[in-house]
C-alpha cells in the first residue's frame, strides 16, 4: 500500500491550491479527482477567465460578504491568507490581471492561465495527482499514526496520516459535481447544513411570467431586496430577463439569501423617483405614456409594462395623475415570489455544507482526527464576485500550514 503524508480528494481550486502548498512546506502529498479534466470550474468561471478574488473583501467582517449558520467562522483564514497574498502569487509567475467594477479580479487572457499557475505550483511541491481516479470508501484506524485513513481508489490502495476534503458543492453536475464529501463527513459523524443552489437564476410560474418572458435578454440595474427587518438584504446590481423568470447578477446575489415563499422587491429605476419624472411630463409632451417612459426605462420594459392596464396607453397628457403614480410605484416597488430556481444546474455554488461548528477555524480539521475539509464543501458561501475563489484559497492555506505544523510535531514526538 503507498503512503502519503496527506491525499487530498478533489482538483479544484481549493484543492490544487492546498497540495501545492503542503508539497513545497516538504509533505508527501497525493491529489486525487474522479473528473478526467483539472479544474474545470475555474476553467468556466467568469466568462472563462476566472474572477479569482475580490480586492473589497474584508477579513475583519466577513459576514459583509459570506453566510452560513457562522460567517464569522471564516474570519481565521481569510485574515491570515488575503487577496493581497494571492495576488502576490500572481505576480510571481507573471500572470496578468485586471480589475472590473467592486474590485472584482480577472485573468486577462484566460482561466486557464490560473490552472497552469496551480499545477506549477504543484510541481514544485513534488504533488502526484491521480485523475481521473475515483475512491470508492475511505476507513479509519488509529494502530499506525502515518496510516491513520485508508482509501480503496480505482489506482489501488492508499494510506496517509491525513485526509483533506476539497470536493466541492452540488453546482454544474455535468462537469462533476457530486455530493462525496458530504458522504464522507457523514460517515465521520459530521453534521451536514442544509444544501441549496445559491448564486443561481429564479423562476416563475409559467402563465404569470408569460407577459414578461418576451423581455428575455433584456438587461438594466435595479434595486433588489429580500426578507425583513434584520433578515434584509439588498442589492444594486444588473438584472436580467429570461424566458423561464430572472437571472443577472442582482438575482444571483440575492438568490442566495432567497427562501421559498418569500417575494422580491424590485426598483427597476433606482437612480431616481419616476413618478415626478413622468408627471413633469404630462405638462408638455403629447407622446404615448409608453415613449416618455422609454426615456427612463429600455424600450422593450416600458412597452410591455404600459400595455397591463388600458389607460397606461394613453398619451402621457391624457393619463390620470393617480393613473401614473399606480404605474411608478409598480415599477419601483415591484413584489413578486419566484416558485424556484434553476437548480444546481445553473448555480454557480452550493450554500450549505459540513457545519463550521465541527471544524477548526484556524486548521479545517474536523472532531475527527486527521480528517480536514476546505473549499465549497464547507458551510462558507461568498458573494458573486471572487469571494468564493478567496475562500477556496484562504481556506486551503490555512489548512496547508496546519498539515505541515501537525507532521513537524509528529516527527519532533
Amino acid at each position: 500500500m503507498e503512503k502519503f503524508d496527506v491525499a487530498i480528494i478533489g482538483a479544484g481550486a481549493a484543492g490544487l491550491f492546498c497540495a501545492g502548498v503542503a508539497g513545497q512546506l516538504g509533505l508527501r502529498v497525493l491529489l486525487l479527482d474522479h473528473a478526467p479534466k483539472v479544474a474545470e470550474k475555474i476553467r468556466i468561471s467568469g466568462g472563462g477567465r476566472c474572477n479569482f478574488t475580490n480586492r473589497e473583501l474584508d477579513p475583519r467582517q466577513p459576514h459583509k460578504h459570506f453566510l452560513g449558520d457562522n460567517p464569522n467562522f471564516c474570519r481565521s483564514a481569510l485574515s491570515r491568507y488575503t487577496p493581497a497574498d494571492f495576488i502576490e502569487l500572481l505576480q510571481r509567475h507573471a500572470l496578468p490581471f485586471h480589475e472590473k467594477h467592486k474590485g472584482q479580479l480577472f485573468c486577462d487572457r484566460s482561466a486557464q492561465d490560473l490552472i497552469e499557475l496551480l499545477l506549477k505550483e504543484c510541481e514544485a511541491g513534488g504533488v502526484q495527482r491521480w485523475q481521473p481516479c475515483a475512491v470508492q470508501a475511505v476507513s479509519y484506524s488509529d494502530a499506525d499514526p502515518s496510516a491513520r485513513y485508508q482509501l480503496q481508489t480505482d489506482r489501488g490502495p492508499v494510506a496517509c496520516r491525513s485526509l483533506v476534503v476539497a470536493t466541492g458543492g452540488l453546482s454544474i453536475p455535468k462537469i462533476g459535481a457530486s455530493d462525496f464529501g458530504f458522504r464522507l463527513a457523514r460517515q465521520f459523524g459530521l453534521n451536514v447544513i442544509e444544501l441549496r443552489p445559491a448564486l443561481v437564476p429564479l423562476t416563475f410560474d409559467a402563465a404569470s411570467w408569460a407577459p414578461f418572458s418576451e423581455l428575455s435578454g433584456l438587461a438594466l440595474p435595479v434595486r433588489i431586496a429580500t426578507g425583513d427587518k434584520k433578515a434584509k438584504m439588498e442589492f444594486l446590481e444588473d438584472l436580467l430577463f429570461t424566458h423561464r423568470g430572472l437571472s443577472g447578477p442582482a438575482v444571483l446575489q440575492i438568490s442566495s439569501y432567497w427562501r421559498p415563499g418569500q417575494p422580491l422587491r424590485l426598483d427597476l429605476h433606482p437612480e431616481s423617483a419616476l413618478e415626478p419624472l413622468l408627471l413633469e411630463a404630462k405638462t408638455r409632451s403629447r407622446k404615448l405614456l409608453a415613449n416618455e417612459l422609454s426615456l427612463h426605462l429600455p424600450s422593450r420594459l416600458a412597452d410591455t409594462w404600459t400595455a397591463q392596464q388600458s389607460q397606461w396607453q394613453r398619451p402621457v397628457n391624457d393619463t390620470p395623475d393617480k393613473a401614473i403614480a399606480q404605474l411608478a410605484q409598480g415599477l419601483q416597488r415591484w413584489e413578486l415570489t419566484p416558485t424556484g430556481t434553476e437548480g444546481y444546474a445553473k448555480a454557480e455554488v452550493t450554500a450549505g455544507g459540513v457545519d463550521t461548528r465541527q471544524l477548526s477555524s484556524q486548521t479545517m480539521e474536523s472532531k475527527q482526527p486527521g480528517l480536514h475539509f476546505i473549499g465549497e464543501v464547507v458551510d462558507v458561501t461568498g458573494w458573486l464576485g471572487g469571494y468564493n475563489f478567496q475562500w477556496a484559497w484562504s481556506s486551503a492555506h490555512a489548512c496547508a500550514q496546519a498539515l505541515a505544523a501537525d507532521r513537524l510535531a509528529a516527527v519532533s514526538a
